[in-house]
């Protein structure tokens, strides 16, 4: 028996009374594609916030704000000290190493991005190695500033005899740049941190040892003035030992305090799974 106009609409069949449209069903979705949620988008922006860009393929740049201050800090630093320089071609011969490390920054940017804290340490001890450079390192009137600071002179207080202000220069270079390779070598190459340390020990001892012998090799091909101006020996035969030696102390107490530190992570990690 054939059904009426209300029962088919009732029941779901037929057609819509005439002057009704009938309501559109979205369209199917092709085999294999997924909706789109709400949120994958900002979902998809925020990842580029993480370890690593997939646009680019390194680690975003953390801490832009602190970098700029960091750089604006050294670039003051650096140009205080040309500011009527005592000795400026001898000056000029010292940061031949600056411009190498900072240019050295460039590339390196490119693959990974130095946290806050190893800019801090690299720009550090470029600062420091700028005054130093000012009065080639042999000359820094660290007495008068203590003197004028505190009353005493420290050369008097520990009795001194040489101007030890590139003694602190390469203990600097220890501890500054330790953490700085531990940490690139952990991020970059996932070292774990004992192999991270010893490496890191390793590379500020090689590196410290080429630098005394670029000093050797300025001194057998230079003149007697301008081996001394560079080298900053001041007399002392066991110079370079003693250069290396700083280094090396310096690099073993930062990684004295990384190992310390990993191991207190450990610690808290394992203590927080429990």
């Amino acid at each position: 028996m054939a059904s009426t106009p209300g029962e088919a609409m009732e029941t779901g069949g037929g057609s819509p009374p005439p002057g009704e449209a009938a309501e559109e069903s979205p369209p199917a979705r092709p085999a294999g594609v997924l909706r789109r949620r709400p949120g994958v988008r900002a979902g998809r922006a925020g990842a580029r916030t993480g370890r690593v860009e997939a646009s680019t393929g390194r680690p975003p740049e953390p801490g832009r704000a602190g970098t700029r201050w960091l750089t604006a800090a050294f670039a003051l630093v650096m140009a205080l000290t040309w500011v009527a320089p005592p000795y400026p071609a001898e000056q000029a011969l010292h940061h031949s190493l600056t411009a190498v490390a900072l240019l050295a920054l460039i590339p390196l940017r490119r693959h990974y991005a130095l946290p806050p804290a190893s800019l801090a340490a690299v720009l550090g001890f470029l600062a420091l190695h700028s005054v130093a450079a000012r009065w080639m390192y042999s000359y820094v009137p660290y007495d008068e500033w203590s003197a004028a600071l505190a009353g005493v002179r420290l050369s008097d207080v520990f009795g001194w005899e040489r101007n030890h202000f590139d003694r602190l220069v390469h203990l600097s270079y220890g501890l500054c740049a330790a953490p700085v390779l531990v940490r690139y070598l952990r991020d970059r190459w996932g070292l774990r941190p004992l192999p991270a340390v010893a490496a890191g020990v390793e590379l500020v001892l090689s590196t410290s040892a080429l630098y005394e012998l670029l000093e050797w090799a300025i001194a057998v091909t230079t003149s007697p003035e301008i081996a001394e101006v560079y080298n900053g020996q001041q007399g002392d035969v066991w110079d370079a030992h003693k250069d290396i030696a700083l280094a090396c102390l310096g690099a073993l107490a930062a990684a004295a305090v990384m190992l310390l530190r990993s191991l207190r992570e450990a610690a808290a990690g394992s203590a927080s799974r429990s």
